[in-house]
């Protein structure tokens, strides 16, 4: 009996991989399904959108776009890592349900790294540190100077605890020594006005959201979180250049599946969406949400996110930060 379940277990090592790469040659024989963590008409619905199109062209299938707002994103989350493993159900992931709400929230039915597999990284969406045009401050340097000399005077607004653009703000006054006053708001939207309004003094917000007001000169914008300058602003340093050595900090999305779903699948949804995003048309499009597309390997953008989790990790921490 015990050699029959060892032959059984050698039959399954050697038959799973011939049985992968026959399913990826099938695959896809029926439409997909692509959930996104927003409601229509934001910037992952956009996103998605866009690829889903593309995606439905080069695969020859239906790629249905299915709205799960809610819950920071953890909603559509869940519903993937829960799904058959079998590729035709895909999430546009976001950074902020991939690797902030795990931090925050004290109950989830799924793990990241455990329950959902990486197959792109689709965009990165740097943020922008703009001021009101009554802060006497024309770069990051002089912001931290004033910001210093008149320690609790600046306050930072926030689209909401554990947002990207909140945590921007304690990655910068962690880097800088400084310390600003944190105001969240339910939305970039909103908090951007109150920016605009001289509610708030200070703001790390969402690049495409703010440049309109840059030009008008509503704001005034210092840098770009981002590592690299973005396409968008490219006169803008990044923050990294005029000081914060390794600052590096952006909203970003990508594609992920369940766990169980073959490596052959992925890699074929993979090659069929980088393909896509290396389109002008895309390229272009991309552009007017100030996203840059990216289309990084599985192997790459599994690495990337496991980066990712453990630097928020330390900032939720080291911050105390918890979901309202």
């Amino acid at each position: 009996m015990e050699v029959m379940s060892k032959l059984a277990r050698l039959f399954l090592l050697v038959a799973l991989p011939f049985w992968g790469l026959a399913v990826a040659q099938d695959y896809p024989s029926k439409s997909l399904r692509l959930i996104v963590p927003a409601a229509p008409g934001g910037g992952a619905d956009f996103l998605a959108r866009i690829v889903g199109l593309k995606l439905s062209e080069a695969l020859g299938q239906p790629v249905v776009i299915d709205n799960r707002a809610g819950a920071s994103g953890t909603i559509a989350a869940d519903m993937t890592a829960k799904s058959a493993g079998d590729g035709y159900t895909v999430l546009m992931g976001q950074s902020t349900s991939i690797v902030i709400a795990p931090q925050i929230y004290q109950k989830l039915n799924y793990d990241t790294l455990r329950d959902l597999k990486p197959v792109t990284l689709v965009a990165d969406v740097p943020n922008v540190l703009v001021v009101h045009p009554s802060v006497p401050a024309n770069s990051m340097k002089e912001l931290i100077a004033l910001a210093k000399a008149n320690p609790g005077l600046l306050n930072f607004g926030s689209s909401g605890n554990g947002a990207p653009t909140h945590l921007a703000g304690e990655m910068f006054k962690t880097a800088t020594g400084t310390s600003l006053i944190h105001v969240p708001y339910k939305g970039a939207g909103p908090a951007t006005n109150a920016l605009i309004a001289g509610e708030i003094q200070v703001m790390f917000a969402p690049i495409v959201s703010v440049l309109p007001h840059v030009k008008s000169g509503r704001l005034r914008a210092l840098g770009v979180t981002s590592a690299a300058r973005s396409a968008a602003a490219p006169e803008l340093p990044t923050l990294a250049e005029s000081g914060l050595t390794g600052y590096d900090i952006s909203s970003w999305f990508g594609l992920f599946v369940a766990a169980g779903t073959p490596d052959a699948v992925v890699e074929k949804l993979f090659r069929e969406t980088a393909r896509v995003l290396k389109t002008q048309d895309v390229i272009d499009r991309f552009s007017k949400e100030g996203a840059e597309p990216v289309g990084s390997t599985p192997a790459n953008f599994n690495t990337y996110v496991r980066q990712e989790y453990v630097k928020y990790t330390k900032v939720i921490k080291d911050n105390g930060i918890k979901a309202d």
